[in-house]
Formats: C-alpha cells, sequence, structure tokens
C-alpha cells in the first residue's frame, strides 16, 4: 500500500498539471476537470493497490477522469431533463493514452486572456497549468491563501461562463497575452530554482517552445536567456550546503549553457525593444561573464539594476539594486537604497531582510534583528542553515 500511495504520489507530481491541461482543453470547464481528476487519482489509490499500477499509468488516469465528467454532465442532464448535446458528447470522446499532447502551453494563452483580471492570471497558470498549490502562491505574491483560493475559484468560472476557447490563440494575438505567459513560466522557475525538482525543467521547456512559437519576441527570448543563466549554475548551488552566487566557482558553471543564454540574448537585443526580462537576462550574463577568482563587475551590474527598476518597479527589483549598489558604491549607499522601499512591501520579503543582514554587517551595525527576520522568514534549508551561519559568526 505505502508503495502504491508513493507510485501515485510520484505520478501526480510528474503529470498533474499535464492532464489537467488535456481534460480542460476538451471539456472547456477547469473546476470540473479538477474534480473529474481528483476522482481518478482516488480510485487509482484503490484500484493500484490492489493489482498495482498499469504500464500506462497517465493513460489510465485520463480514461477514468474522462469516464468520471462523462457520467456527471449525463447526470446532470437526467436531473434537469436537459439533453446532453453533440459538443458534450464529442468532448467526452475516447482519448488514445498514445497520443497525449503537451496542452499546457495552450492553457496559458487561455489563462492570459483579457476577458481573465490581469491580478489573478499568473496565479491562474502557476496553480492550473504548472501543478502549484494555491498556499505556496499566496506566499510568493505575499497575499493570504483564503484570498487567492476565492480569486482563482471566480477566474475559473469566468473562463467557462465567458465560453473562452481552449485554442492557441493566433500569432496576432499572442503578443497581448505574452507578458503574463511569460511572468508564469519565470514565476514557476523562480519559486523551485532552489531544489532544483523538476518544475525548474519544466519552466526551461515551456520558455523555449514560447520561443519557437514566436521567435520574433525579444521578451521570450530575454526569459529564455535568464533561465538558461540561471540554470547554467545549478551545480554550483546543489546539494545541501548553499553559496551566494558571488562565491560560486565559475569552473562548476555550464559554460555551454552560459553561451547558449548569451546567443539568445544577442537575438532578443537585435530587435531593438528592451524588457524586462532582457534586462535581467542582461543582470545573469553580467554575473557569468567572470572568470575564476575575479568579482563580478558590480558597477556594470548596478547600472542593469537601475535600468531594471525603472523598466519594471518590483520589489524584487528594488533589492536586487540595493544589494548590487552596496557592492558597488558601499554598503551605507546600498542600506539608503534599501529604505526606499516602502515598509509594507518589504515586511514579508525574504530576500529584502537577507539583503538588509549583510549591508548593515558589512556598514559596521548591528544586524542580529535583520539576520533574524530573514531567518524567520526562509523556506530553504540550506540557505536557512547559511544565514544562521552568518548569524553566528
Amino acid at each position: 500500500m505505502d508503495r502504491c500511495v508513493g507510485d501515485i504520489d510520484g505520478i501526480a507530481r510528474a503529470s498533474y498539471a499535464r492532464l489537467l491541461a488535456i481534460l480542460s482543453a476538451r471539456t472547456g470547464d477547469i473546476a470540473a476537470a479538477e474534480d473529474a481528476l481528483s476522482d481518478a487519482f482516488a480510485a487509482a489509490l484503490t484500484t493500484w493497490s490492489r493489482e498495482g499500477a498499469p504500464d500506462n499509468p497517465e493513460g489510465w488516469l485520463l480514461t477514468v477522469a474522462r469516464n468520471r465528467w462523462r457520467d456527471r454532465i449525463k447526470s446532470a442532464a437526467s436531473r434537469t431533463s436537459t439533453p446532453l448535446d453533440e459538443a458534450q458528447e464529442a468532448a467526452l470522446e475516447e482519448v488514445d493514452p498514445e497520443m497525449i499532447s503537451d496542452n499546457r502551453l495552450m492553457m496559458m494563452f487561455v489563462a492570459a486572456h483579457p476577458a481573465i483580471n490581469a491580478s489573478i492570471r499568473t496565479p491562474l497558470m502557476l496553480q492550473t497549468v504548472l501543478g502549484l498549490e494555491a498556499e505556496r502562491i499566496a506566499a510568493a505574491f505575499l497575499i493570504p491563501g483564503s484570498a487567492l483560493a476565492q480569486r482563482l475559484v471566480r477566474a475559473k468560472r469566468k473562463i467557462k461562463a465567458a465560453a473562452i476557447p481552449f485554442i492557441t490563440p493566433d500569432r496576432s494575438d499572442m503578443p497581448v497575452r505574452l507578458e503574463a505567459v511569460l511572468e508564469a513560466i519565470y514565476g514557476a522557475y523562480a519559486l523551485d530554482w532552489m531544489a532544483g525538482e523538476d518544475l525548474t525543467r519544466e519552466a526551461i521547456y515551456l520558455a523555449d517552445l514560447t520561443v519557437e512559437m514566436l521567435p520574433e519576441e525579444p521578451e521570450a527570448l530575454g526569459l529564455a536567456a535568464l533561465l538558461t543563466f540561471s540554470h547554467a549554475r545549478g551545480a554550483a548551488r546543489a546539494g545541501r550546503h548553499f553559496t551566494p552566487l558571488q562565491d560560486q566557482d565559475p569552473a562548476a558553471w555550464d559554460h555551454r549553457a552560459i553561451a547558449r543564454g548569451e546567443t539568445l540574448l544577442r537575438r532578443a537585443g537585435g530587435h531593438g525593444r528592451i524588457g524586462r526580462f532582457q534586462i535581467e537576462a542582461a543582470i545573469q550574463s553580467a554575473h557569468s561573464a567572470r572568470k575564476p577568482g575575479e568579482a563580478p563587475n558590480w558597477t556594470a551590474i548596478a547600472a542593469l539594476y537601475e535600468a531594471l527598476v525603472t523598466t519594471a518597479p518590483t520589489i524584487g527589483a528594488a533589492t536586487g539594486r540595493a544589494a548590487a549598489f552596496g557592492e558597488a558604491f558601499g554598503a551605507e549607499v546600498g542600506l539608503r537604497a534599501l529604505d526606499q522601499i516602502a515598509a509594507k512591501d518589504a515586511q514579508g520579503y525574504q530576500p529584502y531582510w537577507a539583503t538588509r543582514a549583510h549591508l548593515m554587517r558589512a556598514a559596521g551595525q548591528d544586524a542580529g534583528a535583520a539576520f533574524a527576520k530573514a531567518i524567520a522568514l526562509c523556506t530553504h534549508p540550506p540557505t536557512r542553515a547559511w544565514l544562521e551561519k552568518r548569524a553566528a559568526d
């Protein structure tokens, strides 16, 4: 039984979002597809513990979920004496497990439809397309979990009520929705990069797929470059001990991936339309350019962060700017830049407190309270251990 639960848990992590995208695309109802898929996993827990997992578990789950959906639709039609229309029947036709396609990017463009409130598009994609739990998304967006859950429910109802088509939009319609799609892909990578789990690879895959679909969109190229640069340093930061970027050994980086990132960034720059992800990729390029034994070019990095804050004034950009200013121009300058961030925005943002602790210590100030706050907000065990050691030194 324990092994069965483990099998289902592994399949859920690897396949839930993809199966949900397939079911939603066929039914046009995300909430009902979630219910049907939940029933399928519950059935798997009973059946697989007795008979063992099937050769094609994804196909098994998809077939059961489709049948659960069929039963619910027919039951609803019976209760209301309304005949099941041809479109509903067509949506419930057999799916060949061998023909399961990847509908996630299409689903992301659906969630980015102009009819969906702009503030919920990215969280909706993170939950339904990339499989992140609402509580985890809420923590990343610094909003209460209950509030986000209600917004997600309303967004799913809106998709059904407005009959938003589950199709990949025409290329002429894609740029309008692109910003939210790129934000969700980046959010998935950023939430998962420390752990090095499968979601980072999914994010890179989706970023590359977006470039294939929209090869002339500089921000799509910029995001692909950004994720490529960051992933190239995975081996240097992975493991039980956290190593800050400036302390990593460049020899441990994947220089083939870095070269690919540079190519993507040059392609993006060739279009002459600079945006957030291109600037962030340029920051990572500047970090990646240093040789073993060299310090990063903090002056150049500070200038890029200044451009980033002007282009995309987020708390992450402002915190990165303060950190770069502190390295380039002195800790006091960095602290003054941090002080420009509103206290209400900084309260629950862990990188802000880690940066403040670092700069206060460099300025010869008592950083104990800032370290304590950074440690309390840290959810990544290796980083927390590194902060605790810094605080104790």
